[in-house]
């Protein structure tokens, strides 16, 4: 009888082992499961992460026909294919192949439909159009820059493409133009004078502000009605000056177009400065050809670290007109004014490609903090 109680206890106590042994194995089959099927979802979540198209800026090249600064966009541009794509207006029927360009990212980039355009008529702002249709057939273009084909970076892809991105507004030099000469009374109602704004065309634009352009189908028209440039007699042109403006122009489109278009409703959704540096101020230059109604062209001897630097350093835009200066920032920190600078000739950019354009902003922007206190 008791070495029954014995058996039987004894197939107890092994039953539970047996039972023990069962459920652990049961539990590690069951965690290692979870951990397989954890792995499998961080995987293709990773892969899903790393495939997901990225926000992309549009580079739209206002050109004659090649561009000069290739090569200096190609070194700025290598290694950031996911980030930007690329768009060329040149005059009809020019192509960019392997003759007329040396970088890739600039081949067959010129867009199919170009117009001939003409400084100081409506063609100018035409182009800007054509070119934001084309970049926004594209879903992911979420920034559109206008350049000019003698734009050069100031920084590099990183800091830019961060800059750019960190906001949602746009970027348009405007400000209220009070001189004379340009607005034109007849372009009223559609365009009141008070929506009458000035500024350089080179603008960066979000992606529902570049639909507001290439949409429009009011303000336009006005503009190419009404915006004709007029000749000069052939000896006015050695005069840094002209005897009345009116004679020269009624109105140079692209430094109005997009900046009154949205000075109607949308003015509050733009930063009102360009991103673009051009040097105006040559009113104590020798050169005559460095005077008049175009910006300084930078040559070869002028391309020195002491330009870029003093390009560079600039963190405020006085406008007289406004009596408004406006304090630069990126990421609701005082920041730089320029990303971009242009007029530079090919030397001068080619001299400048391996000397500091590109430097880390890094020790730049610490300094700026450290030592930029903003007047009362």
């Amino acid at each position: 009888m008791k070495r029954k109680a014995n058996q039987q206890k004894s197939q107890h106590k092994w039953r539970r082992k047996l039972f023990a042994a069962v459920l652990l194995g049961f539990g590690f089959a069951s965690l290692m499961l979870m951990q397989t099927q954890y792995s499998r979802v961080v995987k293709l979540a990773s892969l899903h992460y790393r495939s997901a198209p990225k926000p992309k800026i549009a580079f739209l090249f206002i050109a004659r026909n090649r561009l000069p600064l290739d090569i200096v966009w190609h070194a700025f541009l290598q290694g950031e294919e996911d980030r930007f794509s690329i768009f060329v207006h040149s005059r009809p029927g020019f192509v960019l192949n392997k003759a007329t360009t040396r970088s890739v990212y600039f081949l067959n980039r010129q867009v199919n439909d170009s117009v001939q355009v003409d400084w100081g008529e409506a063609t100018m702002i035409e182009a800007e159009r054509i070119l934001l249709k084309h970049a926004l057939e594209e879903p992911f273009n979420e920034r559109f820059v206008f350049l000019s084909d003698s734009c050069l970076p100031l920084y590099n892809f990183s800091y830019t493409y961060d800059y750019i991105m960190s906001t949602a507004t746009s970027f348009v030099d405007s400000f209220a133009d009070t001189k004379q000469g340009r607005y034109n009374p007849k372009m009223g109602p559609i365009i009141p004078v008070h929506n009458w704004r000035k500024g350089s065309q080179w603008v960066v634009l979000s992606r529902k502000h570049a639909e507001v352009v290439v949409k429009d189908n009011t303000v336009f028209p006005i503009f190419q009605l009404h915006c004709k440039r007029r000749s000069l007699p052939e000896f006015w042109r050695d005069h840094p000056l002209p005897v009345d403006a009116s004679k020269e122009h009624n109105c140079i489109p692209d430094e109005h177009y997009v900046q009154t278009l949205l000075a109607e409703g949308l003015e509050e959704e733009i930063t009102r400065r360009s991103l673009t540096h051009s040097s105006w101020d040559l009113s104590s230059s020798k050169d005559r050809q460095r005077r008049g109604w175009h910006p300084v062209t930078y040559k070869f001897s002028d391309a020195t670290p002491m330009l870029i630097k003093s390009i560079k350093d600039i963190d405020n835009i006085h406008y007289e007109t406004e009596n408004r200066r406006e304090w630069c920032s990126s990421k609701g920190k005082p920041s730089r004014c320029f990303l971009f600078a242009r007029k530079f000739t090919r030397p001068a950019a080619l001299r400048l490609l391996n000397d500091v354009i590109w430097k880390s902003e890094a020790r730049a922007q610490e300094s700026l903090l450290a030592t930029r206190s903003h007047p009362s």
